[in-house]
């Protein structure tokens, strides 16, 4: 299917905080509970409509344990957008978040979009990190913050969605070199047909009004 522009996405942080539950939820609408440890990189994409615009979002899951760090350090470099996440009932994945961060930004372009998680907000009964800190952690390193369930599939929509509008915002205020690849942005075939149609409609014009 054809579309204007490809992200691409990365989801990072602790082991077991739900990333390839949250991946599973938006591209399959689904929720599997037990779930096999991630090895190396796992891959999943989806059709998203921003501005009347077809979008479509490559995501890389990576594996949060440590003996595949180097692994997913190498798949910062092409991020446009990444999903930091921590489990809201593990304080110690909070506590993680300055290190995973620290990495991403050594390791990707400037001005990739970074959305920070608090996934399993249905577990509230078994809550270490309240919602506050989150935001203010947010806050103080200039991330979106968003709470979600893979499991009951709140604000996970969202949360891919808003990060995908960050960076479109920013490609309209031309932040992003969208002819750099590296930047995690590829300009789709709908985008340059819609050029091209928009540049041939400006040439004829231009022949009509000079003869």
């Amino acid at each position: 299917m054809a579309y204007a522009y490809l992200f691409k996405y990365i989801i990072i942080g602790d082991t077991g905080v739900g990333k390839s539950c949250l991946l599973l939820q938006f591209t399959d609408k689904r929720f599997q509970p037990v779930h096999d440890l991630t090895i190396g990189v796992e891959f999943g994409a989806r059709m998203i409509t921003i501005d009347g615009k077809q979008i479509k979002l490559q995501i890389w899951d990576t594996a949060g344990q440590e003996s595949f760090r180097s692994i997913t350090r190498s798949y910062y470099r092409g991020a446009a957008g990444a999903l930091l996440v921590y489990d809201i009932t593990r304080r110690d994945t909070f506590n993680h978040l300055t290190t995973w961060l620290e990495d991403a930004r050594q390791h990707s372009n400037s001005n990739m979009v970074i959305m920070l998680i608090g996934n399993k907000s249905d577990l509230e009964s078994r809550r270490e990190v309240k919602k506050e800190e989150g935001e203010a952690f947010a806050r103080e390193h200039g991330l979106i913050f968003m709470e979600t369930s893979a499991k009951t599939a709140s604000n996970v929509e969202e949360a891919f969605i808003n990060t995908a509008k960050e960076i479109y915002e920013k490609i309209q205020e031309g932040v992003f070199d969208i002819n750099n690849e590296a930047n995690g942005i590829k300009i789709g075939p709908q985008h340059a047909a819609t050029n091209a149609t928009h540049a041939g409609n400006q040439g004829g014009q231009q022949a009509g009004g000079c003869c």
